[in-house]
């Protein structure tokens, strides 16, 4: 397990994951807040997305209280051998979660995962 890095480095690795995303993708979330939690969480969950999936959202969908997306920081610390790897395990966290945001689901995103790996 790595030492901790700083929280401050962890928000900067988020904001790097949403900025990563392409911009058709990106300026489509709406409505949806991305928190980092330096607590261990529930389970072993690396980040936890709370909310109504794009797809589940209807003409009636207004006044709601925004989703949240949880990253859990320590979590994701203990996920990984280096410091060095962290980026990268944010960012798969912070896509994942976002995949929720739009209604995909975990088998999916790990089949995305697969491919992503593949293509690095």
């Amino acid at each position: 397990m790595p030492e901790q890095v700083g929280r401050e480095q962890f928000e900067t690795w988020i904001a790097d994951a949403v900025a990563a995303l392409p911009p058709s993708l990106r300026d489509q979330m709406d409505n949806v807040a991305i928190v980092l939690d330096d607590e261990t969480p529930p389970r072993r969950l690396l980040g936890l997305y709370h909310g109504i999936p794009k797809t589940g959202r209807s003409l009636g969908y207004s006044g709601v209280l925004p989703d949240k997306i949880t990253i859990y920081q320590k979590a994701i610390e203990a996920n990984v051998r280096r410091v060095s790897e962290l980026p990268n395990e944010v960012r798969r966290v912070v896509w994942h979660e976002i995949g929720h945001h739009f209604g995909i689901s975990d088998r999916r995103l790990r089949q995305l995962e697969k491919n992503w790996e593949m293509r690095k």
